[in-house]
This record gives C-alpha cells, structure tokens and sequence, in this order.
C-alpha cells in the first residue's frame, strides 16, 4: 500500500471513532466504570509520555540532564510548589546536571 492509502485509512478510522463517540448513549458515557477507565487512561498515558521523553533517546534508555530535571521538578510537585516554580526548578537542575558534565 503507498503512504496515501494509510494515511486515508486513518482518516476513516479517526473519523469512524469521533462518529461512534457520538452515537453512544449518554447513559452508558456517564456510567461510574466508564469515567474511571477513562481518567486511569489518561493518566497513564501522560505518565508514559514523561518517562518515554525523560529516560529515551532514540532506542536506547540513557540517564542524562533530562533525569536530573525529572526528579528536581517532582520534589518541587512533592512540595506543592506552583506550576512556575515547578518549571523553573526543573531548567535549573537540568542547567546545573550539563554545567557538572551530564549529557
């Protein structure tokens, strides 16, 4: 199959999802099971994204600044900083771990 054959089958599957979303009942999407597998999805999804981006370069799993500033900045959320602190802990400790040498 050639790139735009794919890329028109996700298209139709997209489209396919968003229209199924519409046809089920309110009743069934307001359903106690279905609102907690939802959030569990999305939190598990966002936790995947951070580690996926924090410890993964290319193929391989590698411990860089990035490590550094993952940690910095959960001790901040663990201390109830806000969100501006929470980032700007995080660039510094990413800043400090390449000035010491870390990739």
């Amino acid at each position: 199959m050639t790139p735009w054959l794919w890329l028109g089958l996700a298209c139709l599957i997209a489209f396919a999802t968003k229209l199924l979303g519409y046809l089920v009942p309110e009743s069934v999407l307001d359903a106690p099971v279905i609102r907690q597998a939802s959030a569990a999805c999305t939190v598990g999804l966002l936790s995947a994204l951070v580690v996926a981006n924090t410890f993964a370069s290319g193929q391989d799993l590698t411990l860089d600044a990035r490590a550094a500033a993952f940690v910095a900045a959960a001790a901040a959320l663990a201390l109830r900083a806000p969100f501006i602190v929470v980032v700007i802990v995080g660039t510094l400790a990413a800043a400090l771990a390449r000035l010491a040498g870390l990739p």
